[in-house]
Formats: C-alpha cells, structure tokens, sequence
C-alpha cells in the first residue's frame, strides 16, 4: 500500500496518517524525516543536502528525489509506505513518476478554507505543558487560562489569523494543483495511475478515518 496524504494545513493530515499506517504496517514518510535521517546516517545524499542547508540553499528536487529512494528501500517500506508534505510541487510528482516510484493511491483530505482557519486561529496553548485548547471545539474552564495551573494561555505566531491564509494561499498556488494532476492521470488511465480519493475532512475524525480505509479496501479489491 503506497500512499501520497495531501491536503492544506489543518485538515487533519497528522491524525488520518496515524490511523492508516496503524492498519496497514508501514510507515510515514515526510521530506523532513528523511533530510534529518540521511544527515544523521552521513550517507552521501545527506551530506550532500546538508552542505546545501548549511548554505542556506533549498534542497533540490533530484536531491529529494535520491533521498526518497533510498528510504523506500529499507525494511520497514515492504508493505509500502505513507508520503505526508510530499510531493509539495508538480515537478516533484513528475519527479516521483520519471523515476518510477510506483503509487497506488493519492488521497485528499479536503477541508473548506474558512473551516480550516476557524480550527486553527481558535487553538491556544499552555507553554509550560504543550497542552492545547480551543475555543470551540474544547475551550478552557477559565477564558485563556490553563486547567492545570491557571496560567495564561498563548496562541502561536502560525495559528494567527493573518498566518493561516498566507499559508492557505502557499498551499493553493504549490500543492493544489497536484490535486489536478492525479485527477487528471486517473482519467486518462495511464499506466502505474494511483487510484486518486477525496474524502471530506469536514466531518468526524472517526468518520473520515472510516471513508478513508472503506474507499482503500474498495479500490484495492
């Protein structure tokens, strides 16, 4: 089971990732573990992208691409593997399709914009226990004080309002138009075309945890 999670900023990524790596034995992949993983090993595609970072330079698409590569090889990606934050950009997809890494499914989460910024301008944290709230969905007992100890609540510089679109609008102009891409492959039914499902992230967690593996059990058959 080979799998590409997209979806914008809170739509609930991290926690659907959770539940299908848990049913199906493998593991999640994102670009960041993989840079930290290879730099730590010292193998030469980390060396190489860490003399890159160090520079202060972005890691090139082909220097992405050997990492990936190299991290589906191992052990545990025998069952196959979850992809979280990539492919980010359309010449990474085209990048993964060149090189013949073999998809099988891409699933969007898909969540309205409004909703998204409603979830995550309304989360405060305790900086003290990492414990977060929010003033919908589980807001404190006391209005922006911890349930513990009573100290003041904060809301991070990323879960601003004016944050939140800006990254809604990244994430539109690079990621999105992946959405296309797959569609698109799907449609024509190309050859090594991933199966591509969009599941509505709007409802509960349960709920779409539920859509997703009912829609990869059928598709799969």
């Amino acid at each position: 089971m080979r799998i590409i999670l997209l979806g914008s900023p809170g739509a609930g990524k991290g926690t659907q990732a959770k539940f299908i790596t848990d049913h199906y034995h493998i593991p999640q992949i994102s670009t960041g573990d993989m840079l930290r993983t290879a730099v730590n090993q010292g193998t030469a595609v980390g060396l190489q992208a860490k003399a890159m970072m160090d520079a202060g330079q972005l890691v090139p698409d082909a220097v992405i691409i050997a990492l990936v590569e190299d991290r589906i090889s191992n052990a545990d990606c025998k069952n196959g593997f979850l992809f979280d934050g990539f492919p980010r950009t359309l010449p990474q997809a085209e990048a993964i399709r060149k090189n013949h890494i073999l998809i099988d499914f891409v699933i969007e989460i898909a969540v309205d914009d409004e909703e998204i910024v409603k979830r995550l301008s309304g989360r405060r944290i305790h900086p003290g226990s990492g414990r977060i709230y929010h003033l919908i969905y589980n807001p404190p007992r006391i209005p922006n004080k911890d349930d513990v100890t009573g100290e003041d609540l904060i809301q991070r510089e990323d879960d601003c309002e004016e944050t939140v679109r800006e990254r809604l609008q990244v994430y539109r102009r690079q990621t999105k138009p992946l959405i296309d891409y797959y569609q698109d492959w799907q449609r024509r039914g190309d050859e090594g075309a991933p199966h591509f499902i969009q599941v509505n992230g709007q409802a509960e967690v349960l709920e779409v945890r539920d859509r997703i593996l009912a829609e990869l059990s059928k598709s799969a058959s």
